[in-house]
């Protein structure tokens, strides 16, 4: 038994306002939201200076919420986020199956809903011209070896600087910066094609001429809108959780995004596509993907574009995009190759396509560079980034705050 009040009863212990924002781990403000929604009740407090929770209560709401007491070790923390749901291998935007959303609306159109809820057909992200002058400047400045991912973050760094009001982080003024950032991004980039974009493309049609120098076709250009629908976001990735982490700490958009960036670029996150693409470019070379999936199975490396930790059978993501690629008639050669390379190594693995292999197809079909997928990959997670940082910012500041386990030698220590 306990000595403590029932919740509701008149002598029950009653919290303040920052008291009950602490315990359940939300801003003060987000406490009077769950008043509003009769979540919770409150009482003027003496005097009439603010109002006061009752403990059990306030409680009992932060277990149904799944929100966990502050610990001063850092403890377990959970990241509760209605962005993505992965579950029975479907993948699902805010509720919507995304393979469903990549197939009916443009990559803009996707990003402002998962931003505000709102579709708005037809909308379209543009850079303002001194940002995008600024970033174009600054990435030229870059030496010709440069990847696309050094060319981003550079962008990004340059946005940023010509952003006074970048500071501001209400959910307004971070989606202002959001809808001209990825245009910039995009419009930093290099043209390799012969024709830049037209003045209200999408940004699926201002992206392509800085991937390949093909003229764009119908067909294939709805495959590269697809792919960018479909990689906005995907949970908690480890690109994803450093963006949390910078936006937990309060920073601005720019360097959210910048710590995004920072983590795509690892060989085993954002670049894995492009050993997809090598591969298969191989195996499209050599008219055999057989020989080249026994050369990496004898070498011991991995068989890339193969295989994902969160579905147990193929990726939706793939399976939606090879399917789109059926209607791109210079697929034909890399996609039976990619069918080749899952048939081959299912002989000794029961390993399904994931998202790298798909864009391996559209890059080798195309003839984009092999860093292509990771260029996709980096514009269209910046709106899943953004997405997170607005969930972050709502949260109790600098919460993502692990402890350390020291394992260096014990105090006191003789001064070297």
């Amino acid at each position: 038994m306990t000595d403590q009040p029932e919740p509701g009863r008149p002598d029950a212990p009653r919290l303040t306002t920052r008291e009950a924002a602490e315990l359940l781990g939300v801003k003060p403000e987000t406490v009077y939201a769950y008043v509003s929604r009769g979540q919770l009740s409150s009482v003027r407090a003496a005097g009439g200076r603010g109002s006061t929770f009752d403990a059990g209560e306030v409680r009992a709401l932060a277990r149904r919420s799944g929100r966990r007491e502050p610990s001063p070790a850092g403890g377990d923390l959970v990241f509760r986020t209605g962005i993505t749901l992965i579950e029975d291998d479907r993948y699902y935007l805010r509720g919507v199956d995304a393979t469903e959303l990549a197939r009916r609306h443009s990559y803009e159109e996707v990003a402002e809903w998962l931003w505000t809820g709102e579709l708005r057909p037809g909308v379209r992200f543009e850079a303002p011209p001194e940002t995008l002058a600024s970033a174009r400047r600054t990435v030229g400045a870059l030496p010709a070896h440069s990847g696309s991912t050094d060319r981003l973050r550079v962008a990004v760094t340059a946005a940023a600087a010509t952003d006074p009001l970048r500071f501001d982080l209400s959910p307004q003024a971070v989606l202002s910066s959001a809808r001209s950032l990825i245009p910039t991004l995009v419009g930093a980039l290099p043209v390799v094609g012969g024709a830049s974009e037209a003045a209200g493309d999408s940004l699926a049609r201002q992206l392509w001429p800085r991937l390949t120098a093909r003229p764009v076709d119908t067909p294939a250009l709805a495959v590269l809108d697809a792919a960018l629908v479909l990689l906005i976001d995907h949970d908690l990735a480890a690109s994803t959780l450093a963006a949390r982490v910078a936006a937990s700490a309060h920073a601005h958009p720019y360097a959210v995004v910048s710590a995004g960036l920072g983590v795509l670029e690892g060989p085993l996150h954002g670049a894995a596509s492009g050993l997809a693409h090598r591969m298969l470019q191989e195996a499209v070379d050599r008219g055999s993907a057989v020989a080249v999936v026994a050369d990496h199975l004898r070498t011991g490396r991995r068989v890339p574009g193969l295989g994902h930790r969160l579905y147990r059978g193929e990726d939706p993501r793939a399976r939606t995009l090879f399917a789109l690629l059926e209607d791109v008639p210079q697929a034909a050669g890399a996609l039976a190759a990619a069918r080749e390379v899952v048939a081959t190594t299912a002989r000794h693995a029961p390993l399904h396509a994931n998202i790298d292999l798909a864009l391996a197809v559209l890059s080798v079909a195309c003839g984009m560079a092999a860093e292509a997928g990771e260029t996709v990959f980096a514009v269209s997670r910046t709106a899943g980034w953004i997405a997170h940082a607005l969930e972050e910012y709502e949260e109790r500041p600098l919460r993502i705050r692990p402890s350390g386990q020291y394992t260096g030698p014990r105090p006191p220590q003789p001064t070297p």
